[in-house]
């Protein structure tokens, strides 16, 4: 049966009743006005999160809108902060975030903890890097129990806790539900070789050689690992985490900085602590905090990409940005008379510790760099946008990288290389949206900051790998 059209006149006056019998939205928390670009990016990648993550679990694909991807517990962490932002622009209710947040928390709450090869989600409080995106298991059996993807999903986890304050049936069973996931977690255990963390473990290969060891996204694991309150390690470990960082101390175009070559690594941590004016001993002693070094991270890549040593096509002021993300592929052409090698996925970056550049800009680099120089940040959004928007820039948002110097591609009849305009993706990572999203939210409001700051293990945690002044000197005087 048809439905009835809706007379022209009557659909105002629907609207406006239909607004009222609605519960109220938050208003957007104030801050710097966005240009209208930031307020279209911001949604647009909010968005990602919203339609890829699964309803019934709260998983969150590595990649979307591809649809065989598997999940990524990395982005089920920025997803689980992507809807408190979305509650606080209006794109969803309070009520639609906590119940997509409780699908999730209860996801892993009752899935499989143990050794096995193929029916465990983790195991000793620790998540597989990579599940099924219908059933949560480990994803294959080259997936490892990773701890710094963990760390990203608590990092959610925790921000959940501390958004959800109100006293309500859901939002008491989101804090009861985050700090028993976070309370889980047997850091020491992960310390194959004390007092540093390993990297991962697997059942078949048992724990990764190697450990987290600075500079690098590493650092919001021993964060959340001094905070525990049931499986805490010892404070000796952000000493030893500091003491590798004379290798990347140094000057690199034009900067004097703690150096990681791609910067996710001067993101990650960052999207969930406010590092500007907390200082532990490291900082002290060279006279800057984290905040500062990532700040001069980001002009280092933009004077790298004008000076543009690989003579790459577009590197220039405004259109730069290298960090891990999604390449061509492997390939070896001819262009320019020499030949050039392209890469698929891997740690693109610019900095004293390596150089890996094929040409591939990824638009996190720039956007999840938002909040440390928007003076910066906001002209090259804007000209990438202006000028490879029509291809870079769709429902969700940029996607996830491009490379104007790929002017080959393969010709599916023949098989054969041909020329072409350049490469550009067809999805977005989460790892790589989720910077953007809640960096921008931090530029704008501080609001995933602000939340964080309230969190008493993120504080313990702080405190205890040496941090001083700053907001934690304002919240001890409080306490």
């Amino acid at each position: 049966m048809k439905t009835p059209a809706t007379p022209r006149w009557l659909a105002p006056l629907l609207g406006a009743l239909l607004a009222l019998a609605q519960p109220a939205l938050a208003r957007p928390a104030a801050g710097p006005r966005a240009p209208p670009l930031i307020e279209d990016l911001e949604r647009r990648t909010f968005d990602w999160f919203w339609d890829s993550a699964n309803p019934a679990n709260g998983l969150v694909p590595d990649h979307y809108p591809f649809r065989d991807s598997f999940a990524s517990i990395a982005a089920v962490g920025f997803g689980l902060t992507a809807y408190g932002i979305g509650v606080e622009r209006g794109y969803v209710t309070r009520e639609q975030a906590a119940a997509r947040t409780l699908a999730a928390l209860r996801f892993f709450r009752d899935a499989p903890q143990n050794d096995t090869e193929d029916d465990a989600t983790g195991f000793h409080g620790f998540y597989y890097h990579f599940l099924d995106m219908q059933h949560g298991k480990r994803e294959a059996r080259w997936v490892e129990l990773s701890s710094v993807d963990t760390a990203l999903l608590m990092g959610g986890v925790l921000f959940a806790q501390s958004y959800y304050d109100r006293d309500t049936a859901e939002e008491r069973e989101i804090r009861a539900l985050a700090d028993r996931l976070y309370r889980a977690v047997e850091w020491p255990w992960m310390q194959a070789r004390p007092p540093r963390l390993s990297m991962g473990w697997t059942p078949g290969g048992r724990f990764i050689p190697h450990d987290w060891e600075g500079y690098n996204e590493g650092m919001l694991i021993y964060v959340l690992a001094l905070g525990s309150p049931t499986y805490p390690i010892g404070a000796e470990a952000w000493d030893a985490w500091t003491s590798t960082y004379g290798r990347q101390w140094g000057e690199f175009h034009g900067q004097t900085l703690l150096n990681f070559a791609p910067l996710f690594g001067h993101q990650y941590s960052h999207a969930w602590i406010d590092f500007r004016g907390i200082r532990d001993a490291w900082n002290r002693d060279k006279g800057l905090d984290y905040f500062e070094n990532s700040r001069r991270a980001t002009y280092a890549q933009r004077a790298y990409a004008i000076a543009n040593p690989g003579g790459w096509t577009g590197y220039g002021e405004n259109v730069w940005g290298l960090t891990a993300c999604n390449g061509p592929g492997g390939f070896v052409v001819e262009s320019g008379g020499r030949e050039r090698a392209f890469r698929g996925y891997t740690a693109r970056g610019a900095g004293r510790d390596y150089v890996s550049d094929d040409g591939t800009l990824a638009p996190t680099a720039a956007g999840g760099s938002i909040a440390f120089a928007p003076e910066i940040v906001l002209p090259a959004l804007a000209e990438m946008k202006r000028r490879y928007g029509a291809h870079i820039y769709d429902r969700y948002g940029f996607v996830d990288a491009f490379n104007p110097s790929f002017h080959t591609r393969i010709e599916l009849r023949t098989g054969k290389l041909v020329p072409a305009l350049g490469w550009v993706d067809t999805e977005q990572l989460g790892i790589d949206q989720g910077p953007i999203l809640l960096m921008i939210e931090n530029w704008r409001s501080g609001l995933v900051w602000k939340v964080m700051k309230k969190n008493p293990y993120i504080r313990r945690g702080l405190e205890r790998a040496g941090f001083e002044g700053g907001w934690l000197g304002e919240a001890a005087a409080a306490r």
